[in-house]
């Protein structure tokens, strides 16, 4: 029981922190909203992605594990389609110029933005799993 109100707080903070970093996530509803979003991006997890490993299983043996991205990626768009108040869009990202070091501006899709949110998500749970141990 411990451990499923440990996943689901770090799902709900991981959650939180993404709408904060990229504005092209949206949750609707508040602390409700989060809340539903993190008990389903948590059961995500435990049911779903296990799922879509085993069904990528001959994709990822031929990649070497390339595509391993791809069932956390499929994870994340199951649960904007299914989650009303959860929506991600497309996103335009401003770029960064520091000393020297330019990132140029980019319209990114919805689907790249689904990729890069993805990634982020997953950063940012194990970042605070390896704290929590």
């Amino acid at each position: 029981m411990k451990s499923i109100l440990r996943n689901y707080l770090i799902n709900l903070g991981a959650l939180w922190a993404i709408t904060q970093i990229i504005p092209a996530v949206t949750i609707i509803g508040g602390v409700k909203g989060f809340m539903i979003g993190a008990l389903a991006f948590m059961a995500a997890n435990i049911f779903l992605i296990p799922l879509l490993r085993i069904l990528l299983l001959p994709l990822n043996l031929l990649t070497v594990g390339f595509f391993t991205w791809l069932s956390n990626v499929l994870a994340l768009y199951f649960l904007v389609t299914v989650i009303p108040s959860f929506n991600i869009s497309s996103y335009q990202f401003p770029g960064v110029f520091y000393q020297g070091f330019t990132i140029p501006s980019l319209e990114l899709s919805t689907f790249q933005t689904v990729i890069l949110v993805s990634f982020l998500i997953g950063l940012i749970i194990h970042f605070i799993s390896w704290l929590i141990k």
